[in-house]
């Protein structure tokens, strides 16, 4: 069921409920009105023969018949008892001899009780009086049909019911009108949606200009849109520059061993040939694993996050990059260590944490004159800030958004060796653990990356 019948449904029903309750309203209301209206009517008919008889006694009979013969066109199937307190009848009148009726004891004693009471005989309406005359006690019982009154709601009945039909099909008119205008703007948004596709993510939805929830769903689609289109433009550069990367290493080693197999070689000559094959593969290994690193900060939900010492991080990245060359040298400050321990923790993973310490310290050693990366500790009760700066060549500003994607290099350091993963995986770290990676880059202080990450009190 779409939407649209829904809504239309929802609407109907909901008038349909509406309408059944006003008309139970307006005829229930109504049949207390005749009731009430024919009650005082039998109340005072009642009421003039009681009196006359009071007066007359006896002798009141034929002028009582004859009054009651003359007002029967105003009360149908009207019928008149009088009755002593010893339940005598002292006065009867039928319109028709059908009209008869008998009451019983029980109600008579209620009349006598309550002096006044209203009941019914069959269809018709009837009310009872207890008066106290100087003459006797009478008891007097007026029964009648109301029948201008049960035309009356007959009628309303006719009335409301066709009301109500044609009200229930007007409620399904307009709500029908009323979900199509509702669920266009939805039904826009399917057709926009269902005309984008990974060859044509530029497109967007139209959002309008209203603020309520198609805004918002409109809006939300499009930075998704976004995020998706950001997404395939890295993936199809990465992949193109992981084809790139890789197929150079392979050439090398393609070119080398047909070059070697066009005709027989001295033992020397071949070991030459095998050692500059074993470099490319080493070169190609480690490409592999940069690029499997890469791969793996994209799955957030394989990596096993915990509280770890970024001091103690520090520390391991310190000695593993001096490792790398005896030229290398990494310089530490730490600020005063807090009191409390808790503020030394940060919560993520150690391994890919000193995977992008690393990558950030040893690029500072590789690519500054001096060889030295230098390394600054600060704890706030938020933050952990680390500060790697070198003194290598100034990064301009244009280029610092640049140099965190996958395989770029820059112009100044193309005779480096690398692949330019680096600093890409280190971003992607930074980011996976809440973290920020920025970086400022003058003549004055020279290449300042500050990596900034949330204390593991800040996750509790």
């Amino acid at each position: 069921m779409t939407i649209r019948t829904k809504i239309t449904l929802l609407f109907s029903i909901l008038v349909t409920v509406l309408l059944l309750a006003t008309s139970f309203s307006v005829y229930y209301f109504s049949a207390l009105e005749r009731s009430s209206v024919f009650k005082q009517r039998l109340s005072g008919r009642a009421h003039n023969a009681s009196q006359l008889f009071s007066i007359l006694g006896d002798t009141s009979q034929a002028l009582l018949k004859k009054i009651d013969a003359s007002n029967a066109r105003f009360f149908s199937r009207k019928s008149i008892r009088i009755f002593s307190v010893d339940k005598k009848p002292l006065y009867v009148f039928n319109t028709n001899p059908e009209d008869e009726f008998i009451v019983g004891n029980d109600i008579i004693n209620t009349i006598i009780t309550k002096n006044e009471f209203s009941f019914k005989i069959g269809d018709r309406d009837a009310f009872g009086q207890y008066v106290k005359s100087v003459r006797q006690p009478i008891i007097i019982i007026v029964t009648a049909y109301d029948a201008d009154g049960h035309k009356w709601l007959s009628d309303l009945k006719k009335i409301l019911a066709l009301t109500m039909v044609a009200g229930i099909l007007f409620s399904i008119l307009i709500g029908s009108v009323f979900s199509k205008q509702l669920v266009k703007p939805i039904s826009n948004i399917i057709e926009e949606v269902d005309n984008i596709s990974t060859h044509n993510l530029s497109q967007r939805i139209d959002a309008g200009s209203g603020q309520d929830e198609l805004f918002q769903l409109a809006r939300t689609f499009n930075e998704l849109l976004d995020r998706m289109q950001e997404s395939f433009t890295i993936q199809r550069r990465f992949i193109s520059n992981a084809s790139h990367e890789l197929s150079t290493p392979l050439t090398s080693i393609s070119s080398q061993l047909e070059v070697a197999l066009q005709k027989p070689r001295s033992d020397e000559e071949y070991r030459k040939v095998m050692l500059s094959i074993q470099e490319d593969v080493q070169q190609m290994r480690h490409l592999t694993k940069s690029l499997l690193e890469i791969a793996k900060t994209g799955h957030k939900g394989s990596i096993e996050l915990d509280e770890i010492r970024l001091d103690e991080v520090v520390l391991k990245v310190t000695g593993a990059v001096q490792k790398l060359s005896s030229t290398y040298q990494v310089q530490l400050n730490f600020e005063e260590f807090p009191d409390d321990e808790s503020k030394c923790m940060v919560f993520g993973n150690a391994d890919l944490l000193f995977s992008a310490l690393k990558n950030i310290v040893e690029n500072g050693c590789k690519y500054s004159p001096d060889h030295t990366s230098h390394v600054q500790l600060k704890f706030t009760d938020k933050e952990l800030i680390t500060e790697i700066s070198n003194q290598g060549d100034i990064i301009a500003q244009e280029e610092i958004e640049h140099i965190f994607l996958p395989f770029y290099r820059s112009p100044h350091n193309a005779h480096q060796k690398g692949f330019g993963l680096g600093l890409a995986l280190a971003k992607r770290i930074i980011s996976l653990h809440k973290g920020q990676l920025e970086v400022n880059s003058n003549e004055k202080e020279g290449t300042i990356f500050r990596v900034i990450l949330p204390a593991a009190a800040q996750f509790r």
